[in-house]
């Protein structure tokens, strides 16, 4: 009788601890600081998909949980911040969503068989160093400065172009890749030069650029720069084509530049919040007064392909996981999503905007 009782109990605390059992997922991003925008779209993404996730049953009968770290967008924060989220148990990180901080922080996820999926790193090095375990819903920078260097080549060819970036890995990757295609196009810009991220004024740079009679100019950087950027040349009466990549896609861009921002350009994917698989959840948000613009929706994405992911593999061991990842296709936010061996996108989209009444539109 004894046994019985005692099996019984063991039994009784096994399915408790199964019904309690929970499955640990982060985000890591710039929670605070200039780039704090990018961590509250991260963040709101990945906690909608949680939700809705565990709405549908969890993963493999288990609840997730977000927990969330700030990297400041800073290398060795990042890494500091990885290993936390390694402590704690979790499989997945969204994140992270600076390309200098993806980079090491990768180095730690591999090591511990975590998972990581980047809805906002577009530096080619993050997929090209061969980690399995390594994955971004947004395609790479070699990609998004083909179309920018193709743009300025066709538009501004028989005039001076300027190429300005910050030294940031994402910043400077991106003009770098910009600067290789427009040169392939047989086009050379007239300057090429690093600005001082953090400044409130960039007065003397556009003068520069003024004074050398640039018609069309390409930054590579983050927006509050970029903003301000703009501002100068409005300021100052300078009319310069302003051209960028993916980091401003953030109604904080427009706040900061106010009325210069208008007609600003740049790249960035194909809108996620006009794909018809997305509208429920887009509603979902609105409901909530907040626009998932941005990354917002590709950070939604990166838990929804995880979360698929252990559905099909049938288990959250990490090669089975990762295994899957490579393997198989997802239908997201963003549209049917499939990996190649390296972690990219199969399929990478790559769109226009421009900025008009405070708000970005695609260039029709």
């Amino acid at each position: 009788m004894h046994r019985i009782i005692a099996t019984a109990i063991v039994a009784l605390a096994a399915a408790f601890s199964s019904a309690r059992a929970e499955v640990l997922i982060g985000v890591s991003a710039a929670m605070t600081g200039r780039l704090a925008w990018i961590g509250e779209q991260g963040q709101r993404g990945a906690e909608m998909a949680v939700a809705d996730v565990n709405a549908a049953g969890g993963v493999l009968g288990q609840e997730v949980r977000l927990i969330s770290v700030d990297d400041f967008c800073d290398p060795e924060q990042a890494v500091a911040a990885a290993k936390k989220l390694v402590a704690d148990g979790v499989v997945l990180v969204v994140g992270h969503y600076c390309s200098g901080t993806s980079i090491p922080a990768s180095k730690v996820y591999e090591e511990a068989g975590v998972v990581e999926i980047s809805p906002g790193s577009t530096n080619p090095q993050l997929t090209e160093q061969g980690r399995a375990n390594v994955f971004r819903t947004i395609g790479r920078d070699d990609a998004q400065g083909f179309i920018a260097g193709n743009y300025l080549a066709d538009r501004w060819g028989d005039k001076k172009i300027a190429i300005l970036h910050d030294n940031s890995t994402y910043g400077k990757g991106l003009a770098d890749e910009t600067r290789k295609q427009l040169n392939k196009r047989g086009v050379t810009e007239a300057v090429y030069d690093a600005y001082t991220p953090g400044k409130d004024n960039y007065s003397a740079e556009v003068a520069a650029l003024q004074t050398a009679g640039v018609s069309a100019l390409y930054v590579g950087g983050y927006h509050a720069e970029v903003a301000l950027i703009a501002r100068a040349t409005h300021d100052s009466g300078y009319t310069v084509q302003l051209i960028s990549g993916d980091a401003l896609a953030t109604e904080e861009f427009a706040l900061i530049a106010g009325s210069a921002a208008e007609g600003t350009l740049f790249t960035f994917p194909a809108d996620p919040r006009r794909n018809a698989d997305a509208a429920a959840v887009v509603e979902q948000f609105r409901a909530e007064n907040f626009e998932p613009a941005g990354y917002t929706l590709l950070s939604y994405c990166a838990v929804q392909v995880w979360a698929q992911a252990v559905a099909k593999a049938g288990s959250l061991e990490p090669k089975a996981v990762i295994a899957t990842l490579h393997e198989q296709e997802f239908d997201t936010v963003i549209g049917r999503v499939d990996f190649d061996d390296k972690g990219d996108l199969t399929k990478q989209s790559w769109v226009w905007y421009v900025w008009r009444g405070g708000e970005y539109v695609p260039v029709e």
